[in-house]
């Protein structure tokens, strides 16, 4: 049956499980129900109507039956409170009868009572009276310690007590008689008695709605799983306003003048409820049982909960008294949600993860162990993570389930950001004792569930909470704290349900004095001991302090021997005895060696955990008879007893200093360990007290306080953690965080406790006003420690370093407070130790009158520093505890060391915080101290011990020699083995030492200095591992180090940095690089450090000094532009009509008039730099119309520097140029590549500097390159980039053309603002008049940007923490509409729905327009984009935020920084010229940028080149051209770039020291010399004998024309062999440099390595983090047509294609060259491959779209056979593409026949298509040359037919050693499919760009695998002759030639045909003749 809809009361609650207990009837119920309905509000009848209406109508006696019965249905009724009914009415009344149901439910007993009482009227008008007046007083409820009555109340009060009373005799009685009670229940139809219930209820609707009263008469509402029968006593008659003190039955009392006891018996269990089944492990399901192995059922408890638990979702709380088996719930639940994640029988591991709170350590370890055995058969991993157990964060991924402490979990969420991916895995959170939530540790709970509660709703992830608990009174505040459904996951079981029932006994000793009062303790408690043990029980003392436990036993042990009785106590003399004794012998604890043979021990927390594991284990085997302890045994070790003993109740509370009472919970707890269940009918617990104490405690067990919340005291730092983690960021927030805490919860039920008085509460009773008070306080606080910022106006909270800082830690509020007033940069060790001892985490650790002495003893021999405080002070004893934990010093007292362990602990942590805090404010010789300090704390070695004493392999006296011979680290390196082994005088131990010296992390340091501008300077800073790597000492992920850079004369750290150095590094010894910018100021400092510190080790550090002597700052750049204030230039200035009809604005804005005369009237070069938005396009027009104008049969080239920003142009230019103006644009890109008449043709040539740079290189042999009038080079800027030195070399070559030709090229720049313009201008040929340099703020639209910078050494984490800024600075600024298209993108479709669009390369084409479109027309509010979208796309948006300025390189695997050019280009998006008057800006940044990102987003940023980098690929090109010839020439032409003009302007960025002539040319001339070695040892040039004149040799040639990098043709030369299979190629090609800038980005190498799995050339399973190995499978994957795991893998797959026809080319030219013959036609296979996607393997059937292996059957089993064909036409199956075409014979229906209606009719159509294009090329060719017999030259021609082998007439003769040329005449055959004009494309779905169909010629010798000839030849429309020239043998003999035609385009289509020559002698005639024709010249080249 469907459920109600949830009202809003449980709509927080989550889902309801389904009840499926309905009959099929339940329709027909339901009609029945409205009819009742309806008649009753017809009748409006009342139970008194029908109790009148009976009694008028029948006699006497039936009145008396039928009263009986209603008596019986209505007690039936009255126990039936079940969910179900709840329900029903729910459905009945629907949701406004909720409060209805509820005050029925309430009433019910009433209501039910009234008719039970019908003869009784006069109780019943008592009871309306009763309710009359407490409706009209309606009193606050709580707080009220007195009451007000009005006599005629109290009268009718009496009366009516009166009257009950007399009720319940008569009840009683007559239950005496023998009447059975419940037999009512049996003999209904339970159908019936339903409606008789609902009709109960219905009537009840005319009783008036009671007004919130908490009288006796009202029952609580009962929920379905809650079994309290004290809250069933409260209703009871005797209980009124809890004014009397309930006691159970049978209690005893003994009164005497030492002390009064109380006894309160053991209570019966509950008997099993009729609905109780049990659950047994069998009948669960296999993971059940798996889990459960060994347990044959579950017991009451488990198996009340087994449904809720293991079968829904359900939030739950569980109350129950201790050992009633909570930890099998918690099991049922983590069952419940790895049930969740099995798929196909697998269990997702990566999916989930659950997470287990334990309040203390050792609990956490028991729970660890517990679940890792069962869950062990699952292979769930089960891990502890707390201060004890770290995990790195591998473990933690590979972790599905974690046990942890309150505190750690905390930690570790409030990092959140880091663990982003932790904590939003968690699925399940169990928390164990949440009852602790009124202790001290109560406030951390809260938190956890308020962060988890909150994610829960911000992310709408489904986080299941579990809360276990001991029981407490208010559990109903609990449930609604942990968002439980009270009616479904509300558990409460009474002590009832005790496995062991326990009986309580109060001892309160009378006397007061405190002497006698200890005394009389120790008597009782002997007393109640002895007893005990002659029973034959054991026993457990509790006592409260760690002293007394040794105290007490001795007293016992005393008492005992005194009286005679010790034979009861002593040990059972047994075969294990022996073996114990020897165990106990073994331990140091004196007291314990000294009290086992008498049968007693101790127990504390002080203990050694061996000891403390002993004693438990001898307890639970019997050998201790009487065990004193502390509470944490009760807490931590489940260890029972038949009796507990609670010997006095005053506990020392650090936190105030003095003595308080014991916690009820305590109590519990330690009853809790009484009774064993296997062994005892019941438990005892025994409490002795003071007498004043005793009812105090009655009280508490027996009607216990409801528990409190702690929260208000850490509020300051719970609030700190959640503004440090982002979620709490403003006032509202925070009120609203309050709100999910228990304090909230509690603040309202009870507000007196937290000083909010009953009328602030009815004035507010959400208590509003108050939580903000509360906040606004705290606040205040905060932000005076400067922990967060507080702006009290707008109510907004910004964290500060410190605050995070303080939250990352742990630290609290107070302890922040004491470092801001005692901290500086100047502090010593010892100060920092003293500072660190005033903490207020070590408040609780008091000075012990008995440990005086002994720290005396511990500061004199172990504090290595001064102590001040000494050892009276507390300060003064946590410094000397620390120092002697450094010194690993020994100590006696128990107290010590407990507290010894708990200082360390927190003293590393807060020295950790404290280095942040220095690093943060950059004084680097207190970071440094502050590092050093936290290693030795965590070595516990001093800094000058030495350093190899963190080896444990050494041995000590090893060690001290070490340090007596002052062996440093450094010298022990530099000596040999044997040497050390001499010094020591141990001979052996030298390889050990020496080992170990090595495994010290060290690292060497370079650093290479540029200066940017006078004031910044770059670092390059190299690093180099320089260490063995071992496993055991260094782990298995890397070192980690921290590196600054420091100014010692300042005192100040300038940039600072984490590092890992992974272990994969260290064992290759490979470097890293590391590029950071540092300030600098003049006057220069001497000199700046960069300090290398290893975070982990001591001793290892490494240090590098920054020289500035010989720096030579770069010139001062010249001045800006001034903006003039000129009037704005109408349009029609231009004068032309044509040119002003294509704008849209009258004017143009200040920037273009300004520059408007020179551009358009002028031919001199310009150089505009001015901020981007600032019309700059316009400008390009305005030169480019200048052309049309004056010199209309030039061509305009514009070069954009990506293709995005050439198509964004031509889309634009095609409309507004072509069509409008009527001239020719034309795009020539590496995607687009017209044929020569085309660009021929063209006016305007937009194009890429690559492509430019690649066509201009042969200048003299293309005539439209000389055409050029001007060249526009766009964002020119983009010089100091990577692709800069094309930019360079195409306008160096320009330049070079313009003075060659004689004719001017105009070279127009346009940039962003420069720094440096003048050099530019310089280079360009620029004079005053051209250079127009804005400053960065002249924009059309002003632009604001703000800063922000964020900490985090990692980038994930640190992008998670930008989200919620960017999200806050976005929602200042959007609103949305929605709008949603036809997208692919899964991920688009879900975020458009919320108006925000994604932007990226890996979007389909289709989705980025769509984006784009509706982002332009503000559909779209938010568009979320990577950085090629400042580049590509011309849109603005008011606001643009940078989050984060790091993208993860492949090459360097390393998160590196955009270039600013980037960033300001992004920047430069901000703003709308139309509708915003400014734009507004965020970068969001590391924060150790921000200061640099500061200072070059306002002042312009210089632009130097990059040219040394390539420079050798560059010379190259010009050497093939022929303009280089000797090395001079090479000089002459750097000369001729910019890199030249920034060498003078700026030495010391390129490494130049000096500016004098001299050491110029020796640095040039060094260039140079170095670029030629390089392209030497590549093949590309010989230089000639007299080491001046350079020739380029065919290697160079090739690199040259395909555009290759030398390092690619080297790889050929090295790696092509003779006969290089396809598999071989592919490996060549995937090899070349090309490929090397190929991104592998974070986390892809795991992707490469699954990817690789399904492909099926293997590749070196080591290297998948390589750019090589990822282009083979990309490769692979794309001939296999493999899935790819992600959108990026796709667009990466385009670039990979886009290179690879360009190298596969070289490739085959220098197979030509060598004449390899079968390399040559595989490289045309691998060709093939790649463009058409598919292996050479495969039947080239597969290339047609849509076909796919399964298909091939159909063409196979198809025949002609069924209808006879024309003679000649294609019989047989088909197996490859020509048969196809012979078979189809140009008729489109044999293919649909031949298909079959496999595909659908769209499908068919485009495999048609494919079809029907396929070139079918006819071959006939015949062999011109001279022949002696003829005279001159003839033609010969050559049959293509096979024929016979033995026919003469067959082979040609030819002479010997002479040309020849073969003319091949090439035909296409049209099958009479196409109509209309051909199209030169071939046609290619799986090839990204559009390919031009060609074939390759060649001719070869196959016996000797020798290549002869080979030729390109384009696209054959009809037909095409093509002449290969080739040259005889030189013997004479027969030879067969093969002549392939291979397809460029299409596997398949190629074919072969042989030629038979005949060789004879050579003619001497023929030879004189003959002129060796050019086309041998250059062979491989065309």
């Amino acid at each position: 049956m469907a459920l109600p809809r949830l009202t809003g009361a449980l709509r927080s609650f989550s889902t309801v499980t389904k009840q499926d207990d309905y009959n099929e009837e339940s329709a027909d119920l339901m009609m029945k129900r409205s009819k009742l309905q309806k008649q009753i509000s017809d009748l409006g009848l009342t139970w008194n109507k029908i109790v009148k209406f009976v009694d008028d109508n029948l006699e006497k006696k039936e009145v008396q039956i039928v009263n009986e019965d209603l008596k019986d249905i209505l007690k039936a009724a009255k126990q039936i409170g079940k969910v179900k009914e709840m329900f029903k009415l729910f459905e009945l009344l629907g949701p406004e009868g909720f409060e209805l149901i509820e005050k029925l439910l309430q009433n019910r007993v009433i209501i039910v009572d009234r008719f039970l009482s019908s003869n009784d009227h006069k109780l019943q008008v008592l009871q309306d009276n009763c309710k009359k007046f407490s409706g009209e007083n309606a009193k606050p409820n709580y707080g009220c310690q007195v009451t007000i009555q009005s006599e005629q109340e109290k009268q009718l009060m009496k009366q009516y007590r009166r009257e009950e009373k007399r009720i319940a005799r008569r009840e009683k009685r007559a239950g005496e008689d023998g009447e059975v009670v419940g037999e009512g229940l049996m003999c209904f139809d339970p159908k019936e008695l339903r409606m008789q219930r609902e009709q109960a209820l219905l009537n009840a609707r005319s009783v008036p709605v009671l007004n919130r009263q908490r009288d006796a008469d009202i029952e609580k509402i009962h929920y379905p799983h809650v079994y309290d029968a004290h809250a069933e006593a409260m209703k009871t008659s005797a209980f009124i306003g809890g004014a009397k003190m309930l006691l159970p039955e049978g209690i005893q009392r003994e009164n005497n003048k030492m002390y009064e006891e109380v006894k309160i018996p053991h209570s019966e269990p509950m008997a099993p409820g009729f609905e109780e089944k049990e659950v047994f492990i069998k009948d669960l399901d296999e993971i059940g049982q798996l889990a459960f192995k060994g347990v044959k059922k579950l017991n009451r408890i488990q198996s009340i909960v087994f449904e809720t638990a293991y079968n829904t979702n359900e939030n739950m709380l569980i109350c129950a008294p201790t050992g009633a088996g909570k930890t099998n719930i918690a099991m049922l639940t983590v069952l419940h949600e790895i049930r969740q994640h099995v798929q196909q029988g697998v269990i997702r591991k990566d999916e989930f993860k659950i997470v287990y709170v334990a309040p203390m350590k050792a609990l956490a370890a028991e729970m660890t162990n517990y679940f890792s055995k069962r869950l062990e058969p699952l292979s769930i991993t089960v891990k502890e993570l707390t201060g004890d157990m770290q995990l790195s964060k591998g473990e933690i991924l590979r972790t599905q389930m974690l046990v942890t402490t309150p505190e750690k979990w905390d930690v570790v969420t409030r990092k959140s950001v880091g663990d982003v991916a932790l904590s939003q895995l968690v699925k399940l959170l169990i928390l164990d004792e949440v009852h602790l939530l009124h202790e001290d540790r109560g406030p951390v709970l809260e938190s956890l569930v308020a962060r988890t509660l909150r994610q829960v709703e911000s992310t709408q992830s489904m986080i299941r909470i579990l809360g276990l608990s001991a029981t407490l009174p208010n559990y109903l505040d609990v449930a609604t704290f942990l968002h439980v459904n009270p009616y479904i996951g509300l558990f409460y079981f009474d002590g009832r349900f005790r496995p062991v029932p326990l009986g309580q006994t109060f001892l309160g000793i009378k006397t007061t004095n405190k002497v006698q009062q200890l005394n009389n303790m120790d008597e009782v408690c002997y007393e109640n001991v002895l007893k005990q043990i002659t029973a034959g029980h054991q026993v457990m003392v509790f006592v409260h302090a760690r002293n007394a436990t040794v105290r007490t036993a001795m007293a016992l042990r005393e008492k005992a021997k005194n009286n005679g009785h010790i034979c009861y106590f002593l040990p059972n003399q047994g075969p294990e005895y022996g073996h114990a004794e020897k165990q106990v012998q073994k331990s140091r604890n004196k007291q314990l060696r000294e009290m086992f043979p008498d049968g007693f021990s101790i127990h504390h927390a002080g203990m050694l955990r061996q000891d403390r594991s002993l004693v438990e284990n001898l307890f639970s085997h019997g050998h201790i008879k009487v065990l004193v302890c502390t509470a944490t045994l009760a807490w931590g070790v489940n260890l029972p007893a038949h009796a507990v003993i609670i010997k006095g109740t005053q506990i020392y509370a650090a936190k105030r200093g003095s003595f308080v009472d014991l916690g009820i919970l305590d109590v519990m707890q330690i009853f809790g360990r009484a009774g064993r269940p296997q062994f005892d009918k019941f438990g005892e617990g025994i409490i002795i007290t003071t007498h004043d104490k005793l009812s105090h405690y009655l009280t508490l067990l027996t009607q216990q306080n409801p528990i409190e919340s702690q929260f208000l005291e850490s509020l300051a730092d719970n609030l700190n953690a959640e503004i440090a983690l982002g979620t709490v960021t403003n006032v509202e927030e925070a009120v609203k965080w309050i709100s999910y805490t228990y304090l909230y919860v509690r603040m309202r039920a009870n507000p007196l406790v937290y000083g909010i008085s009953h009328k602030a509460y009815q004035m507010d009773p959400t208590l509003e006003k108050h939580r903000e008070q509360l906040v606004i306080e705290v606040g205040r606080k905060l932000d005076k420690a400067r922990m967060i910022r507080f702006e009290e106006r707008t109510g907004y909270f910004s964290s500060t370093d410190l605050g995070r800082t303080a939250s990352h830690y742990y630290i609290k509020y107070n302890t922040i407070e004491t470092f801001n007033e005692l901290f500086d940069a100047h502090k010593t060790e010892g100060d920092i130790l003293a500072i660190v001892s005033k903490a207020e985490e070590f408040e609780q650790i008091k000075v012990r009158e008995e440990e005086i002495e002994e720290l005396d003893v511990l500061l004199n021999n172990f504090c290595e520093l001064s102590a001040p405080g000494g050892v009276e002070n507390s300060y003064g004893k946590i410094n000397i505890l620390l120092q002697t934990y450094i010194s690993r010093g020994e100590m006696d007292s128990f107290s010590l060391i407990s507290d010894s362990a708990y200082v360390a602990q927190n003293a590393a942590r807060i020295v950790r915080a404290l280095f942040e805090v220095a690093l943060r404010k950059r004084w680097p010789a207190m970071t440094y101290r502050l590092l050093n300090l936290s290693k030795v704390i965590d070595k516990r070695l001093w800094g000058w011990a030495s350093p190899l004493r963190q080896f444990s392999v050494l041995p000590p006296s090893v060690l001290t020699k070490l340090e007596e011979k002052k062996l440093t680290v450094d010298k022990l390196k530099d000596m040999r083995k044997d040497e050390i082994g001499h010094m020591l005088h141990h001979v052996n131990i030298g390889l050990k030492v020496k080992q170990c010296v090595h495994q010290i992390p060290s690292i060497t340091l370079e650093a290479a200095i540029q200066p940017i501008t006078r004031t910044v300077l770059r670092v390059r800073l190299n690093i180099c591992p320089d260490f063995k790597w071992n496993d055991q000492v260094h782990g298995t992920v890397g070192e980690p180090w921290w590196i600054w850079v420091e100014d010692p004369t300042n005192d100040h750290i300038y940039h600072s940095e984490y590092f890992l150095i992974q272990k994969k590094q260290v064992i290759a010894k490979e470097s890293q690089l590391l590029v950071f910018t540092i300030p600098i100021f003049e006057p220069l400092p001497s000199q700046y450090y960069i300090r290398a510190v290893s975070d982990r080790w001591l001793g290892a550090e490494a240090v590098c000094i920054i020289n500035f002597q010989h720096l030579i700052l770069p010139e001062r750049h010249p001045p800006h532009t001034e903006l003039l204030d000129l009037q704005p230039l109408p349009v029609t200035a231009l004068g032309c009509r044509k040119y002003e009809s294509l704008y849209n604005f009258t004017h143009f804005n200040p920037v273009q008039t300004q520059i408007f005369h020179t551009l358009y009237h002028t031919d001199c070069n310009v150089l505009l730099g001015a901020p981007t938005g600032s019309g700059k396009t316009v400008a390009a027009e305005l030169a480019i119309f200048r052309v049309f104008n004056k010199y209309p049969s030039s061509k305009a080239v514009y070069i954009a520097p990506l293709k995005a920003l050439v198509r964004e142009r031509m889309d634009d230019w095609k409309v507004r140029i072509e069509e409008k103006l009527g001239k020719r644009v034309i795009e020539l890109t590496g995607d687009v590549t017209p044929d020569m008449k085309s660009i021929a043709q063209a006016d305007l040539i937009v194009t890429t500097p690559e492509k430019w740079d690649g066509i201009s290189r042969s200048w003299q042999n293309r005539s439209y390159v000389k055409k050029v009038a001007i060249l526009i080079i766009d964002e020119i800027h983009l010089l100091g980039d990577e692709r800069g030195p094309v930019l360079e070399v195409i306008v160096s070559r320009t330049n070079f053309i313009s003075s060659h030709t004689e004719k001017p090229v105009r070279v127009v720049g346009l940039s962003t603002a420069l720094a440096n313009a003048r050099d530019l201008a310089d280079w360009l040929n620029i004079n005053q008049m051209g250079l127009f340099n804005f400053r960065p703020s002249v924009r059309p639209v002003p632009l604001e940007v703000h800063i922000q910078g964020f900490p985090g050494q990692h980038y994930c984490p640190r992008m998670a923490s930008m989200n919620k800024p960017a999200f806050q600075v976005g929602t200042a600024f959007v609103q949305m509409n929605d709008v949603i298209g036809t997208i692919r993108d899964s991920n688009l479709k879900l975020t458009l729905a919320f108006g925000i669009g994604m932007h990226h390369a890996g979007l389909h084409e289709r989705d980025r327009k769509t984006v784009e479109e509706l982002f332009v027309n503000c559909r779209i509010q938010v568009l979320i984009a990577t950085s090629t979208l400042a580049w590509g796309v011309n849109f603005p948006a008011h606001l643009v935020i940078v989050k984060g300025t790091e993208y993860y390189d492949g090459k360097t695997r390393r998160y590196v920084d955009f270039p600013i050019t980037d960033v300001l280009q992004m920047m430069g998006r901000a703003g709308r010229p139309q509708f915003d008057d400014q734009g507004k800006a965020v970068i969001l940044v590391h924060d150790i940028k921000k200061d640099f990102y500061k200072k070059f987003l306002y002042e312009p940023f210089p632009v130097e080149s990059s040219l040394l980098d390539v420079l050798s690929d560059h010379l190259n090109a010009e050497i093939a051209a022929g303009t280089i010839t000797s090395k001079q020439d090479a000089m002459d032409y750097i000369t001729w770039t910019y890199f030249f003009r920034r060498l003078i302007m700026n030495p010391s960025y390129y490494n130049l020291d000096d500016v004098s002539h001299e050491s110029m040319n020796k640095f040039l001339s060094n260039l140079v010399e170095k670029a030629l070695i390089e392209l030497e040892h590549s093949y590309c040039i010989e230089i000639g004998e007299d080491n001046r004149s350079i020739e380029p040799l065919t290697f160079g040639r090739i690199a040259s024309y395909y555009y290759l990098k030398h390092p690619t043709v080297r790889m050929f030369r090295d790696h092509l062999k003779p006969e290089c299979s396809v598999e071989d190629l592919l490996s060549v090609l995937t090899d070349s440099e090309e490929y090397a800038d190929l991104p592998v980005r974070h986390n892809e190498d795991q992707m490469n390595g699954e990817l690789a799995r399904n492909l099926p050339i293997e590749v070196n399973p080591h290297s998948f983090d390589n750019s090589h190995t990822k282009a083979h499978l990309l490769l692979q994957a794309h001939f296999s047509r493999a899935m790819l795991p992600c959108p990026d893998y796709g667009t990466d797959t385009k670039t990979v294609l886009d290179q690879a026809i360009r190298v596969c080319q070289a490739m085959l030219d220098v197979a030509a060259n060598q004449g390899w013959l079968v390399t040559a036609l595989n490289i045309t296979s691998l060709i093939q491959m790649v463009i058409q996607g598919r292996w050479i393997y495969d039947s080239s059937l597969l290339t047609l779209p849509h076909i796919e292996q399964h298909h091939l059957h159909l063409f196979r089993k198809w025949s002609q056979g069924k209808r006879k064909g024309p003679p000649g036409s294609y019989q047989g199956p088909i197996e490859c593409l020509p048969e196809l075409i012979a078979a189809c014979e140009g008729k489109e229906k044999i293919f649909n026949c031949i298909i079959d209606g496999e595909l659908q009719t769209a499908h068919v159509a485009q495999a048609w298509n494919f079809l029907s294009h396929l070139p079918v090329i006819d071959v006939d060719f015949s062999i011109k040359g001279s022949w002696d017999s003829a005279e001159g030259q003839n033609e010969l021609c050559i049959p293509t037919l096979a024929t016979d082998g033995r026919d003469d007439k067959k082979w040609i003769k030819l002479h010997a050693d002479q040309e020849y040329v073969l003319q091949v005449n090439l035909q296409r055959v049209h099958m009479g499919y196409q109509k209309g004009k051909h199209d030169s494309k071939a046609i290619t779905p799986r090839f990204p760009k559009s390919k031009d169909e060609g074939w390759f010629l060649i001719l070869g010798e196959v016996d000797k695998k020798e290549l002869v000839a080979l030729k390109r030849v384009g696209y054959i429309r009809n037909r095409n002759s093509v002449s290969v020239a080739f040259y005889t043998p030189e013997t004479s003999g027969r030879y067969i030639y093969t002549l392939y035609l291979m397809s460029d385009s299409y596997l398949g289509m190629d074919q072969q045909y042989d030629i038979y020559l005949n060789i004879i002698p050579a003619s001497v005639s023929a030879q004189i003749n003959t002129k060796v024709s050019d086309a041998l010249t250059d062979l491989a080249v065309k």
